[in-house]
């Protein structure tokens, strides 16, 4: 569910400089990244109770392919919300981006998401296959889910529709405009499961200062209050609510 920090860099081309640019990288490139957030909230929905989240991960690329892979990690506390066990999310992925024209890209693959020893049933394990397509600094994506989705029963081919735009302003700040619908196919003992249907939407500013990338947004949902509240504290967790992130890639 790596929303924040990696989305935007791995699936968010500028196409138009996207062959200058592989002139000059090498032909294999791998990276690590790191991270503490104020709320893990993926799709606009806390999977921390909105509370802070450690992160990281690290991505292989082969650059003259545009095949890539990689794997995130991240502490969270929506499994024993939903009765399991464990904290930790682990997210494993692959797929292959790249230009179409001088002004259009494309990014295709598939995301697992695995909760280890979650104890649920269904489990909340989940492995979904996207595509993206890019232009210059918009793009629009769409998520298919080809398990389960997160532990709703009978959810197979659940969809997820993402459109955005990271815009450039003044000195190196990024404007980043984010808007989706979740969408939860199936039944649950005869009940639709499109109670959890719902929209959300990001405004936030991304800048790299070196030494670290600071990202801060405001992040909400139209989600019903009754289906995304957290057992443990009765909040919901769509709220409206402004998300800090500082990252660090190496």
């Amino acid at each position: 569910m790596k929303k924040l920090i990696l989305a935007a860099a791995i699936t968010t081309v500028f196409a138009g400089n996207l062959a200058h640019a592989e002139e000059q990288k090498p032909e294999q490139e791998v990276s690590f990244n790191a991270a503490v957030t104020s709320d893990y909230r993926y799709r606009g929905i806390s999977q921390t109770r909105l509370q802070a989240a450690l992160q990281g991960g690290a991505d292989y690329v082969h650059n003259p392919s545009g095949f890539y892979a990689g794997t995130w990690l991240s502490t969270l506390k929506f499994v024993k919300d939903a009765g399991g066990n464990g904290d930790v999310e682990v997210d494993i992925y692959g797929g292959k981006r790249g230009a179409i024209t001088s002004d259009v890209s494309y990014d295709v693959g598939a995301l697992s998401y695995v909760y280890p020893s979650n104890g649920l049933n269904p489990s909340t394990n989940t492995t979904e296959i996207y595509g993206q397509l890019g232009y210059g600094p918009a793009y629009i994506k769409y998520s298919h889910s080809v398990t389960n989705l997160f532990g709703y029963l009978d959810s197979k081919n659940s969809a997820y529709l993402d459109i955005g735009a990271n815009l450039d302003l003044v000195d190196g700040y990024i404007l980043n405009l984010h808007a989706g619908h979740q969408k939860v196919s199936g039944t649950n003992g005869g009940v639709s499961n499109s109670r959890f249907n719902y929209t959300d939407w990001k405004v936030g500013v991304t800048k790299d200062f070196g030494i670290v990338t600071g990202a801060l947004a405001v992040v909400g949902t139209d989600a019903d209050k009754s289906a995304y509240a957290s057992p443990a504290n009765a909040k919901f967790m769509g709220k409206t609510g402004l998300v800090l992130t500082v990252s660090k890639t190496f």
